[in-house]
Formats: C-alpha cells, sequence, structure tokens
C-alpha cells in the first residue's frame, strides 16, 4: 500500500488505497463520526471514524492532540458542502480502515496546531514541540532552500566547497574567542573559529582560486535579536578579483538565492551608496531603502539665526542639524511630540526640536525663538509638505546622525512603510580602513585588519591613516547588514604596516600571525570574497523578528541552551583530565 503524506491527497486519488503516517491535530465530534485532522511536515488531511466499525471507533475516541498515528483506508471525496479549500487536502478525506497508535503524548504545555504567541522561553525548553509548528516549519524549510540554491549556484560557477577546521589557532577578530582546552597539552588552547578568515586566504595562496562553504562560526559575545554565540555564514572568496568582480558575483548570488528559494525577482543593478552617503543620507551604514524619508541638512537656515546653540552647530564643520519629515506629523499631539523628544533623548541627543506645519501656518516646540523667514528656510530645504511636522537634531555629526537615522526608522514603522514582506537590497562601499576606539582612542580597523586599503593610499599608512578608505563593501537588506566583503592584503610587507598601524608589536604579529605572515611570502595572489549570515538572511527572507526562530536549536539571550540545560557543570575527572581547576568569581563589591 503506498504511503503519502499528509498534504498530498486530492481528488485526483479518490479511489485509491492509501497509508498516512502523522501526528493528531485536531479531533472533532460530529454526529456519531469522529473526525480527526492527522498532520505531517507536508500539511493535514482528515481521517474518519464510523461506529460501526467498533475497535477502530474505540481507538478514534481515545486519541487525543499530538498522538503520533498510522493510518490505513480508501480515499473519497468529502461530502457536498465541507469541503474545506483552506487545505490542500480539503476535497477529500480518508475513512478509517485500519490504525496502530505508534505514541501517546502528554498534554502539550502550548498549543501545536494554532499559531498563538507563547512565551520563548517555554517555546525554547520544549522545542521539540516548538519546531513541529507550521510557523518553525516554514522558516527552516525556506532556510534549507536558502542554503541549498547557494550551494547550487557556486557549484555552476566552479567553486569549491572545502571544509575548514572548527579547532584553530586563537587570533581574535573583535570578539571573545571561545578556548577549548587540550587534554594532550596542558595549559594550551584551541579556538573555535569566529570565521575562516586566514583559512581562506591561505586556500587561495594555496591555489585553489573560487571557494566557498557553509562555514559555522563561534563568537562569545552577548547575544542579540540578531546575532547568536554559533552561527552559519557563507563564505566565498576569489583569486585574482577586484572590487567590482566580487560584488559583481556576490549580486548575481543574492538575485539567484532570491529567485530560487522565495520564488522573488531582485530588481537589478542593487543601489550602491559610499559609505559617506549612507551616514548622510539614513543616519547608518546599514540603511533600509523600503522607503525615502531621506535625512536633510537644514544648517544654512540657522547659519544667521540669533538662537546661539543652533548657529554653534551649524557653523561648526564637525557638526550637524540634521531633519527627518514626519508625513502627516502635524496631526500630532503636543503629548505625542513629548514622546518623540524623550525618544530622541534615549537614543544620544540632547533634546528634539519639531516644527509642525499646518495648512499656511506652522507651530513648534521653540516658536518662541524662530521666525516664520527661517521656519520657511528649513520647510524648503526638507521639502516639507502642509501637513508635515521636521524633527530636528542637532550636535555633534556622528551622534546628530545616529539619532536623526533611528528616528527615521520609528517614523517608517509608524506610517507603515516598512512591511515584512518588502526587501530592498544595496551595496555599501568606501568605508574608512580605520577608525578611533571610542574607550582608548587606540586606532583599530573599520572591519578587520586583512582588508586592503584604497589603490594608492598606502603612503598615509603613517601620516594619516584616518584619512585612508578601504576596499571593502558590505551587502544591506532592510536596514541590516547581511554580510561584510573586502578585497585583501596580498602583500607581506603591506600586511605587517598595517599590524604595526594598530599597534601590534613585532611579538604580536609573529606569536598570532606567524604561519600566516610566512605563508603570504610565498607567492600570494591578489584575493578578495565576502561572506553573509545566513541565520540572519533567513531571518529577513522569513519575515521575523529574531534569527531564533529560523535555527532549530538556539540559544536563549543570554547564551543558554534551555531545553539541553547548556552550558553545565562538567564532571571533576573531566576537569583534571584537562588540568583545569573552576575557581569561584571575585565578590561584587
Amino acid at each position: 500500500m503506498p504511503k503519502h503524506s499528509c498534504g498530498a491527497l486530492s481528488a485526483a486519488h479518490v479511489g485509491e488505497r492509501a497509508e498516512l503516517n502523522g501526528w493528531v491535530n485536531r479531533r472533532r465530534d460530529h454526529g456519531g463520526l469522529v473526525f480527526i485532522d492527522v498532520r505531517d511536515r507536508d500539511g493535514v488531511t482528515q481521517i474518519v471514524f464510523d461506529p460501526q466499525h467498533a475497535e477502530t471507533f474505540a481507538i478514534g475516541e481515545s486519541l487525543r492532540n499530538e498522538d503520533v498515528v498510522s493510518v490505513e483506508g480508501t480515499v473519497r471525496r468529502r461530502p457536498a458542502g465541507t469541503e474545506n479549500p483552506k487545505l490542500a487536502t480539503g476535497e477529500v478525506e480518508v475513512p478509517v480502515e485500519a490504525i496502530r497508535v505508534l505514541a501517546r503524548s502528554l498534554v502539550p504545555p502550548f498549543p501545536i496546531n494554532a499559531d498563538v504567541d507563547v512565551d520563548e522561553t517555554l517555546r525554547l525548553k520544549h522545542r521539540y514541540l516548538d519546531l513541529r509548528r507550521p510557523r518553525l516549519q516554514r522558516n527552516l524549510t525556506v532556510r534549507h532552500k536558502i542554503v541549498k540554491a547557494m550551494r547550487d549556484f557556486f557549484d555552476e560557477r566552479d567553486f569549491i566547497e572545502i571544509e575548514t577546521p572548527c579547532l584553530i589557532k586563537s587570533t581574535p577578530e573583535g570578539a571573545r574567542d571561545y578556548l577549548v582546552p587540550s587534554r594532550l597539552q596542558h595549559g594550551a588552547f584551541y579556538a573555535l573559529p569566529q570565521s575562516p578568515q586566514i583559512l581562506k586566504q591561505i586556500l587561495m595562496i594555496g591555489g585553489f582560486g573560487r571557494y566557498m562553504q557553509i562555514a559555522r562560526c563561534f563568537r562569545d559575545e552577548d547575544p542579540r535579536a540578531d546575532r547568536q554565540p554559533e552561527f552559519t555564514q557563507l563564505d566565498v572568496e576569489m583569486s585574482f578579483v577586484d572590487e567590482k568582480e566580487v560584488t559583481a558575483v556576490m549580486e548575481d548570488c543574492i538575485a539567484y538565492v532570491w529567485r530560487k528559494a522565495m520564488g522573488i525577482e531582485i530588481a537589478r543593478p542593487l543601489p550602491r551608496l559610499t559609505h559617506a552617503e549612507a551616514l548622510r543620507l539614513y543616519g547608518t551604514d546599514k540603511p533600509d531603502l523600503r522607503f525615502g524619508l531621506e535625512l536633510t541638512d537644514v544648517a544654512s537656515a540657522f547659519a544667521e539665526t540669533p538662537i546661539n546653540f543652533l548657529k554653534s552647530h551649524a557653523t561648526d564643520p564637525r557638526a550637524r542639524i540634521v531633519a527627518v519629515k514626519y508625513p502627516g506629523g502635524a496631526a500630532l499631539s503636543r503629548r505625542d511630540f513629548d514622546e518623540l523628544t524623550e525618544t530622541a533623548k534615549s537614543f544620544g541627543a540632547g533634546g528634539l526640536i519639531w516644527i509642525a506645519y499646518d495648512g499656511d501656518g506652522w507651530k513648534s516646540s521653540i516658536a518662541k525663538l524662530l521666525d516664520d523667514a527661517t521656519v520657511n528656510a528649513v520647510r524648503a530645504l526638507a521639502n516639507a509638505e502642509p501637513g508635515d511636522a521636521l524633527l530636528l537634531v542637532a550636535g555633534p555629526e556622528t551622534m546628530a546622525s545616529d539619532v536623526a537615522g533611528r528616528l527615521r526608522l520609528l517614523i517608517g514603522d509608524k506610517i507603515g512603510h516598512r512591511p515584512a514582506d518588502r526587501y530592498a537590497f544595496c551595496w555599501v562601499v568606501d568605508f574608512p580602513l580605520f577608525e578611533r576606539e571610542a574607550e582608548t582612542g587606540a586606532l583599530g580597523s573599520t572591519h578587520h585588519p586583512f582588508t586592503a586599503p584604497a589603490p594608492g593610499q598606502e603612503a598615509l599608512i603613517e601620516s594619516d591613516p584616518l584619512a585612508m578608505r578601504a576596499q571593502h563593501y558590505d551587502l544591506v537588506l532592510n536596514g541590516f547588514e547581511l554580510g561584510s566583503g573586502s578585497v585583501r592584503i596580498h602583500d607581506p610587507a603591506l600586511q605587517r604596516r598595517i599590524f604595526e598601524s594598530i599597534g601590534l608589536s613585532q611579538h604580536d604579529i609573529d606569536e598570532r600571525f606567524g604561519f600566516f605572515m610566512e605563508a603570504l611570502q610565498y607567492g600570494a595572489p591578489p584575493h578578495g570574497g565576502m561572506a553573509w549570515g545566513i541565520d540572519r538572511l533567513a531571518m529577513l527572507a522569513c519575515g521575523e523578528p529574531s534569527i531564533r526562530d529560523v535555527i532549530a536549536f538556539p540559544k536563549n539571550q543570554m547564551g543558554r541552551d534551555v531545553m539541553m540545560d547548556a552550558p553545565s557543570r562538567v564532571p571533576g575527572q573531566a576537569l583534571r583530565e584537562l588540568a583545569l581547576e573552576v575557581k569561584a568569581p571575585p565578590a561584587k563589591a
């Protein structure tokens, strides 16, 4: 007897014998008959128990949600008027001729057959039940299609998938390493890779030319909605390429993936913004292009104002006065504007100025300090229409851009311009090569120290490093960075100068990167590549707010696996074999 999935039967199967295997999704008693929906990953099929068949009917009456059953019967049409057009199998049903109960279930702690809100901790603790729900089954299916499309794309273009090791040398890349003690070499540690960065560059030195990998990576950092301590990325590297060639391949790839996995054609070519343009127009290097409302500099309107704090920002080249347009915002109440002001303060602003254009008039939080000429000049610069409001942020350039960019996103949410089922990709390029660390002021790499500077800028390393640009590029989707890439340094002398510029001593370089520096001296080809976060990509594809809902077994916000109760203590014998001792943390003062 042929086995069928619970989503496969249709009118074409009427009169055929079928075997269904799955979980009891829902049970209903109608007029002496017992109807049960049997569910598997593919769908739901209705089965019917008739009291004329006492043995099977008794079993049907005993079934409860999530019991596992195997059913045999002959497919028939549902009676006229009882069809369910919402189901792929809604035209047919299977009267039960034989049934086996394969497993009984306890009462689940939350509904499996309904898409209702459930506390996430409860879902994670009983992840095996959460995985049965349609939402996660859909998400993990989409994720599978995304990864398959990636592999197919690169295979068709003669890339080779090569696995790199998960036990490597600690070469920190911006976050803490997860360390693994060696049992055979006491006091020595492996590190779990934050990325295969150095290894894929060595593969280029090894002559493979076109490499890809679906790589597992690990970073010991605080989890967030779009981060996990362990994650998966698409890793790609190519030899004898420049920035345009790499981004062209990766743009072809994302278009292929979206077509194959999502059935959606992406408009090409993707928009391309420089890092400076992204900050000026959107206040972030991860711009959400699903909607407009670009930021507008309005400092010129305050160049001659008697309002001292605005005039000082208007004439300071290191400051901005930036306007965010709120379409229809003139209808907001004073309380609404007060809430926006508090939100701006929570983002880091000292305050917020608002101007509302109501017909031919206007009102403002600083109406007593403004005049019609200034208000109209601001309106013209920001292209505000009657009924709009403008939110003005003034201060140091970095702060003003960041706060205004976050207010723009907030407004986009309020007016419904950020739908989860719309996808706006873009490239952000021309990043600075170096930046100052906020706490120490030390010079550091904006991304990682293997990124090549823009052609012809090597001479600025010692004289003006902050003026240097990088051959670096980010792929951004809906305000999230999907991944970063760069042309790499292949000249060992230049790589050493970059290491030295970020404060690494000769000893540090030799200790941490000696094997890599040696490899570069054996004929390293020019090369470049990119990595995409698959978890984040799948999250956006599925319209989910958290990557935890596109990962089968994620950690919670504290980095714990609450289903397995990990991390957990290990037996003392295991620690002794590793020559390790666990000490209590110092008492807090």
